[in-house]
């Protein structure tokens, strides 16, 4: 007897990532243009790189965990509201079971079946009701995609994962090369990955690549000119 090999770590995560490419886009896009704008802000004002690295650092890993609870919890309310809709659901049904089935079956007319079966399917329901509840249950699982399947503890972990990594692209220059130097890397690497971000948004969402990467770049100058003028005036 052939048992079917499990999937590879390689193709969960690539299932993975399909999954949560709504998360990991929208990550993505909050992380650099939020932390893009506070680096510009700080860039026009600050005079050590010290400053910009601790303050960029601290508000990614601020965001990223604020993202990622906002994702988990958003997501665990949607299955809190499903779960109480089915209790009431039932409830309907015990109260009224004959007006339950008369819907159902009144639905399924227009579905071509003949009346022969549609009797059939009426005494089966009129023994057990609730199984009209299955039956909903089963309709809904059917049109529900995979990324709602998945757990909102994975859709939390890529998005977090999405936003640091995009939140500390403005940041990493400021790590490694003197304040100068840093600042023309911090505007060409964050450009780079708004580019890249606006493909990748284009492909998913079926949108023209041009005015998409256009929209992309100019939501996240907006942020960074923000930015840039709260810092000279503070400063």
């Amino acid at each position: 007897m052939n048992v079917p090999a499990s999937p590879s770590l390689f193709c969960k995560v690539k299932n993975s990532v399909r999954e949560c490419s709504g998360e990991i886009v929208f990550g993505m896009s909050d992380g650099v243009v939020s932390i893009f704008g506070l680096v510009a802000g700080m860039v026009a004002g600050a005079q050590s790189g010290d400053i910009i690295l601790l303050a960029g650092a601290t508000a990614a890993i601020a965001a990223t965990v604020s993202m990622m609870a906002g994702v988990f919890l958003d997501l665990e309310s949607e299955r809190d509201e499903a779960r109480v809709e089915a209790k009431t659901r039932a409830a309907e049904i015990r109260n009224d079971p004959q007006g339950a089935v008369d819907k159902l079956i009144g639905d399924l007319k227009g579905t071509g079946l003949s009346a022969q079966s549609l009797e059939s399917i009426r005494a089966d329901l009129q023994k057990d009701p609730l199984a009209i509840q299955k039956f909903e249950d089963a309709v809904a699982a059917e049109e529900e995609t995979d990324a709602q399947k998945t757990s909102p503890v994975i859709h939390a972990a890529w998005m977090g994962i999405a936003d640091f990594i995009a939140a500390m692209t403005p940041v990493i220059p400021f790590i490694f090369l003197p304040l100068e130097q840093a600042k023309i890397v911090f505007i060409i690497g964050t450009a780079v990955l708004l580019i890249l971000l606006g493909i990748g948004r284009a492909i998913l969402g079926e949108r023209p690549m041009f005015r998409t990467i256009l929209e992309t770049c100019a939501i996240a100058a907006a942020a960074a000119i923000a930015g840039a003028v709260v810092g000279l005036l503070v400063s």
